[in-house]
């Protein structure tokens, strides 16, 4: 009876161990609080550095995809700019904005950034700050 009431401890202690983990996973990242909430979003604060964190290694001169599409997103100038075949952001246009189709995956089957993760795209929160972004006129704050 003992190693019984023993195992029950065990397990249920467990079970609580899970569901406390299963909460965590529920909290918003910090930078997904930001979306939420309203307010601008800011060039410098939220989206350079996702931009220096998983594209600028890509889209700068010297490589793959600048040689490709000639879109440098090393500052704000470059990225409004857009590419060689034209501007990728449509300040207050996300949905027709080539920038935010190709995070998305919606731009002839093209997802940016490419291979960076098993679904091949940024987190989800990262996509909706920047589409949030560039629905607020993309502008350089």
């Amino acid at each position: 009876m003992k190693t019984r009431n023993l195992l029950s401890a065990v397990m249920l202690t467990a079970l609580s161990f899970n569901v406390l983990a299963e909460d965590a996973a529920l909290i918003p990242a910090h930078d997904a609080i930001k979306v939420l909430k309203p307010g601008e979003v800011s060039f410098r604060d939220d989206i350079q550095p996702i931009l220096h964190d998983y594209c600028v290694m890509c889209h700068s001169p010297g490589g793959k995809g600048y040689a490709k599409s000639g879109l440098d997103l090393t500052s704000y100038e470059g990225l409004m700019k857009g590419t060689k075949f034209g501007p990728v952001v449509i300040p207050g246009n996300s949905e027709t904005s080539t920038f935010t189709k190709l995070l998305t995956g919606t731009n002839r089957g093209l997802k940016m950034p490419m291979g960076l993760n098993a679904s091949g795209t940024l987190d989800r929160q990262y996509i909706l700050i920047m589409r949030k972004w560039v629905q607020q006129g993309a502008k350089n704050n």
